[in-house]
């Protein structure tokens, strides 16, 4: 399949800038001919896959801020839009931001479009996020990505309205779109990944030991790690056991948190490249996150042997009860529930860790690339039994 593969940020950076390169590799080696059209190029891609870079002059990226990120965003949309203009490809892949011109250029030459969703419905997520920053009382205080933004969300509305399909990477994302009114069918399920390393992973021990939990993340009030510490301070499982905390913390969501931080059983270590190494020497996953698009982490943990005890909104692929336990968000009752039965009990716990590492053969990035396949297909069937592209939300 010709594929446009638009993303407006630097492919192959950390974040959502992995997540795409991953995508693009394993459409590139399942034969698909794929145009990167990316604002840079962070990680060199597979050869084959053809390259424009938006935003880089001489091979040198120019950062969002240097021009203004709305009109970084624009331009780049404005780029591959003429690309699409001209023809010759089967479907277009776009990531967001952009006022929707490349969606619409699709539209007109009757390609396919699907648009990624990394997160919940947008609308979704600025108030479920702002209602927990609220209630913590850190309005003002806390800037995150899911800070309100209403140009942000036209241009969201541009590009879904156009869209043939919208890419949902959970259930969970897939629920909040039609609650937001996306029909069922304008809906494709696919699922993000992780590239399986070269460590040895073993399945946990069954013989008696302190539990050790961990948490991955930013730490921030969306990804619920309050509600992760409440629920470790609460269990059994923190008289004896270690709950190591890896990733950034924003400053005032750390002074807010600093009394349950300081608790002996308690390690903050920061940002760390090393996160495979984190999870390989935990027994559990702690992600009470509030609202997530698929967290890699979650898949990661699995085939690190690593049991997630995980939000329903964390995105997680897993079978509750047999690779990991779910809650509700918010839900610390539960987790803690989760926490004490994995401390007690040595044996569910050695039995759910190898089940999870057998699972992660399923949640490889190759795996990832084929369920994308299958949506472009289906999308393309979508958008050639339609036509005019017209679909209501």
């Amino acid at each position: 399949m010709r594929v446009l593969f638009s993303f407006p940020h630097a492919l192959g950076a950390p974040g959502i800038g992995w997540t795409a390169w991953n995508q693009v590799d394993g459409l590139a080696r399942l034969g698909h001919d794929i145009h990167v059209v990316a604002a840079s190029v962070a990680r060199p891609v597979p050869s084959g896959v053809r390259v424009t870079e938006t935003l880089a002059i001489g091979g040198k990226r120019i950062p969002h801020r240097a021009v203004g990120r709305d009109r970084a965003f624009a331009w780049h949309d404005a780029r591959a839009a003429r690309l699409v203009a001209d023809g010759g490809y089967d479907l277009v892949h776009l990531w967001p931001t952009g006022p929707g011109r490349t969606a619409q250029a699709a539209r007109a030459q009757r390609i396919a479009v699907v648009r990624e969703a990394p997160n919940t419905h947008t609308e979704y997520a600025w108030k479920v996020v702002g209602d927990e920053v609220a209630a913590l009382g850190l309005a003002g205080e806390v800037d995150t990505a899911h800070t309100a933004n209403a140009l942000r969300l036209r241009m969201e509305q541009a590009d879904w309205e156009a869209a043939t399909a919208i890419l949902a990477p959970s259930d969970f994302v897939a629920r909040t779109f039609r609650e937001a009114g996306f029909s069922d069918d304008r809906i494709l399920r696919h699922r993000y990944g992780f590239l399986p390393g070269s460590r040895r992973t073993r399945p946990r021990s069954a013989s008696a030991a302190p539990l050790r939990a961990v948490y991955v993340g930013l730490g921030e009030p969306r990804k619920g790690l309050h509600y992760a510490l409440e629920a470790w301070l609460a269990s059994e499982a923190s008289r004896d056991g270690t709950f190591t905390i890896v990733g950034r913390m924003l400053p005032a969501y750390a002074e807010l948190l600093a009394p349950q931080l300081a608790h002996p059983s308690v390690r903050v270590i920061g940002f760390s490249h090393h996160v495979d190494a984190a999870l390989a020497a935990s027994d559990v996953l702690l992600l009470p996150t509030i609202e997530e698009g698929s967290a890699l982490v979650t898949y990661e943990a699995q085939a690190q042997g690593c049991v997630p005890l995980v939000s329903t909104a964390s995105g997680a692929v897993l079978d509750d009860g047999v690779h990991g336990f779910f809650h509700t968000p918010r839900d610390v009752a539960s987790l803690t529930d989760h926490l004490d039965l994995v401390a007690r009990d040595r044996e569910a716990l050695a039995r759910m860790s190898a089940a999870a590492i057998d699972h992660s053969a399923q949640l490889t990035w190759d795996a990832a690339a084929r369920v994308l396949a299958d949506c472009y297909e289906s999308a393309r069937e979508r958008a050639n039994m339609n036509g005019t592209h017209a679909w209501p939300r």
